[in-house]
């Protein structure tokens, strides 16, 4: 039990880090913007902000489920600027990614960041 409430530390802090990097390297998070989703970057600092928010939120018992359910459907929010990564070959070159790592690694990656949202909202301390 004390491993997987580490875990949702360990998991927090690295939402927390991601979501400022919506704030110091906007550009970043811009370059991965569909462009038919409208307002891109207050999009960034909106999903930016709730990254911090919900990571800090699994680090603090009473707040832990809820913070994990905002990060699932967080991440599930933000899937469409992953799947044009996917299948842009511009998006991946501004960002300097291949697109193996853009397809491959990356699209599955947020499967299993839903599914490890999803085991540390069953946390209890």
């Amino acid at each position: 039990m004390k491993f997987k409430i580490l875990f949702s530390y360990i998991m927090g802090i690295g939402y927390i880090w991601i979501g400022f990097g919506h704030f110091y390297n906007t550009e970043f998070f811009l370059k991965i913007m569909p462009p038919s989703i409208p307002f891109h970057l207050e999009c960034v600092y909106v999903s930016g902000f709730f990254e911090i928010i919900f990571g800090s939120g699994i680090m603090i018992e009473f707040c832990r489920k809820y913070a994990a359910w905002g990060l699932i459907l967080l991440l599930v929010a933000v899937y469409p600027a992953n799947i044009y990564l996917a299948f842009n070959e511009v998006a991946q070159d501004k960002i300097g990614i291949s697109s193996f790592m853009a397809s491959w690694v990356r699209l599955p990656i947020q499967f299993v960041l839903i599914g490890l949202a999803y085991m540390v909202s069953k946390i209890k301390s």
